[in-house]
Protein backbone atom coordinates (compact mmCIF):
# COMPACT_ATOMS: atom_id res chain seq x y z
CA UNK A 1 0.00 0.00 0.00
CA UNK A 2 2.74 2.19 1.21
CA UNK A 3 4.48 1.68 -2.65
CA UNK A 4 1.09 2.47 -4.61
CA UNK A 5 1.01 5.94 -2.98
CA UNK A 6 4.48 6.77 -3.16
CA UNK A 7 3.66 6.10 -7.29
CA UNK A 8 0.94 7.46 -7.41
CA UNK A 9 2.24 10.84 -6.21
CA UNK A 10 5.38 9.78 -8.82
CA UNK A 11 5.88 12.16 -11.45
CA UNK A 12 6.88 8.87 -13.53
CA UNK A 13 4.40 6.44 -13.02
CA UNK A 14 1.84 4.40 -15.27
CA UNK A 15 -0.98 4.89 -12.50
CA UNK A 16 -3.98 6.61 -13.47
CA UNK A 17 -5.05 9.21 -11.03
CA UNK A 18 -7.87 10.38 -12.93
CA UNK A 19 -9.40 6.87 -13.26
CA UNK A 20 -8.55 6.01 -9.85
CA UNK A 21 -10.66 9.74 -8.73
CA UNK A 22 -13.70 8.71 -10.90
CA UNK A 23 -13.82 5.28 -10.08
CA UNK A 24 -14.10 6.34 -6.28
CA UNK A 25 -16.87 8.91 -7.16
CA UNK A 26 -18.49 6.13 -9.01
CA UNK A 27 -18.40 3.95 -5.75
CA UNK A 28 -19.68 6.42 -3.80
CA UNK A 29 -22.76 6.96 -6.23
CA UNK A 30 -23.02 3.32 -5.70
CA UNK A 31 -23.51 3.88 -2.17
CA UNK A 32 -25.85 6.59 -2.14
CA UNK A 33 -28.13 4.16 -4.42
CA UNK A 34 -28.06 1.33 -2.06
CA UNK A 35 -28.13 3.33 0.99
CA UNK A 36 -31.55 5.07 -1.02
CA UNK A 37 -32.92 1.32 -1.59
CA UNK A 38 -32.22 0.20 2.08
CA UNK A 39 -33.92 3.08 3.71
CA UNK A 40 -36.78 3.12 1.09
CA UNK A 41 -37.90 -0.36 1.65
CA UNK A 42 -37.80 0.81 5.28
CA UNK A 43 -40.30 3.83 4.98
CA UNK A 44 -37.63 6.17 5.76
CA UNK A 45 -36.46 9.06 3.26
CA UNK A 46 -32.84 9.30 2.52
CA UNK A 47 -32.06 13.16 3.74
CA UNK A 48 -28.81 13.86 0.92
CA UNK A 49 -29.06 17.37 -0.73
CA UNK A 50 -29.39 16.86 -4.44
CA UNK A 51 -26.22 18.67 -5.44
CA UNK A 52 -23.92 16.11 -3.16
CA UNK A 53 -25.17 13.33 -5.50
CA UNK A 54 -24.94 15.62 -8.55
CA UNK A 55 -21.06 16.63 -7.69
CA UNK A 56 -20.36 12.69 -8.11
CA UNK A 57 -21.95 12.59 -10.71
CA UNK A 58 -20.18 15.21 -12.87
CA UNK A 59 -16.78 14.47 -11.19
CA UNK A 60 -17.66 10.87 -12.30
CA UNK A 61 -17.83 12.13 -16.10
CA UNK A 62 -15.50 14.52 -16.00
CA UNK A 63 -12.84 11.81 -14.72
CA UNK A 64 -14.03 9.00 -17.43
CA UNK A 65 -13.57 11.72 -19.76
CA UNK A 66 -10.73 13.10 -19.18
CA UNK A 67 -9.16 9.36 -18.65
CA UNK A 68 -10.32 8.59 -22.11
CA UNK A 69 -9.18 11.88 -24.34
CA UNK A 70 -5.86 12.06 -22.22
CA UNK A 71 -5.06 7.87 -23.51
CA UNK A 72 -6.83 8.55 -26.99
CA UNK A 73 -4.09 11.93 -26.80
CA UNK A 74 -1.57 9.62 -25.88
CA UNK A 75 -2.19 6.76 -28.34
CA UNK A 76 -1.78 9.90 -31.05
CA UNK A 77 1.15 10.80 -30.20
CA UNK A 78 2.82 7.50 -29.69
CA UNK A 79 1.89 6.68 -33.42
CA UNK A 80 3.63 10.12 -35.33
Amino acid sequence: MKKFFSDLFNDNNSINEKAIIGFLAFCMMCIFAIADIVTGTMDKPLLVNEFIYDSFKILTIACFGIASVDKFINKKKDNN
